[in-house]
């Protein structure tokens, strides 16, 4: 008789939920680590950029010294050194000049100093351009790498979240407000009234990974704009983020404190008031204003007060 093949339990609501905890605990910490990877290759495109356009500036000091050459040159015919003709007439570089003939007697010392100044000077930033273009591939690459990862925990998400919903009594992760647009009507004042309007504001919009608006946001890029809004400038990730400002327990926060949860840091959102936040929470998903009971309570950390 052949065996019987094995059977695999269907997962219960619980497990089902737990994966989840765990696939959107994941998620956040990806989307952090992708902006920071993103700040990073940013950075080395900038400089990049920056010494193609300092070696832009090198290539008008180079003609200019092609021009002194000539001038070199002709100086040189009326000298009887004519292998010293010959030497000048020939290259393409100036700097080559030094190297097939150091010893040229025509050129004068400023003329030797121009032309050394000129070799250094290329030499060191043809380098630097070559290393930060090396960092900006393997930027890049990382970049990649994290978008690929960040993918494959969406699916997995999207896997889970089929799952839940066959189960009619089952609670999503989050709830809270579908709506367009709002207006925050708690009692916070000044710099945290202005970043609660900004972020009450984009109620509904949806999350987007690495999204800094205006069309949707990721949750740290929601809480740096709506800070930003009221002019603090708060740094792109959510690990930056807690340590900006003054650090606050649960029981002592005010309405538009920060506050992060996970152990790594990996989410944020702005307390409201009443034991409430607005965040933008998960892929799929928009921003909303949600209770900290619960779940939120589980993995909160600390608040910060910007």
């Amino acid at each position: 008789m052949l065996p019987h093949g094995t059977a695999h339990a269907e997962p219960t609501k619980e497990e089902v939920e737990a994966k989840l905890e765990e696939l959107h605990e994941e998620a956040s910490a990806l989307v952090d680590e992708y902006n920071a990877a993103k700040e990073e290759y940013d950075a080395a495109k900038e400089k990049v950029e920056e010494l193609e356009k300092q070696l832009g500036d090198e290539e008008e000091r180079y003609e200019e010294l092609r021009e002194k050459v000539s001038s070199f040159a002709s100086a040189a015919y009326m000298s009887p050194d004519l292998e010293a003709v010959t030497t000048i007439l020939s290259v393409e570089d100036p700097a080559d000049i030094l190297e097939q003939s150091a010893d040229l007697s025509y050129l004068s010392e400023t003329q030797r100093a121009e032309l050394e100044e000129f070799s250094n000077s290329s030499e060191r930033l043809i380098q630097l351009k070559e290393e930060n273009e090396e960092l900006l591939k393997e930027a890049e690459e990382k970049k990649e790498e994290v978008e690929k990862k960040q993918k494959e925990v969406e699916e997995k998400i999207e896997e889970q979240e089929a799952l839940l919903a066959q189960f009619p009594d089952a609670d999503p992760l989050t709830s809270g407000s579908s709506s367009t647009g709002g207006t925050y009507t708690g009692p916070a004042s000044g710099n945290a009234r202005t970043a609660l309007d900004f972020a009450y504001a984009q109620l509904g919009k949806p999350y987007i990974w690495g999204g800094t608006g205006p069309d949707g946001y990721d949750c740290s890029g929601l809480t740096m704009r709506a800070w930003g809004a009221a002019g603090v400038s708060l740094p792109r990730t959510t690990y930056a983020q807690a340590t900006v400002g003054t650090r606050v327990s649960y029981n002592s926060m005010q309405p538009g404190d920060l506050v992060f949860f996970y152990p790594e840091l990996s989410h944020v959102g702005l307390y409201v008031g009443n034991g409430q936040m607005i965040h933008a929470p998960s892929s799929g998903r928009t921003i909303e204003v949600v209770s900290l009971s619960g779940y939120w309570s589980q993995h909160f950390q600390f608040a910060v007060r910007p």
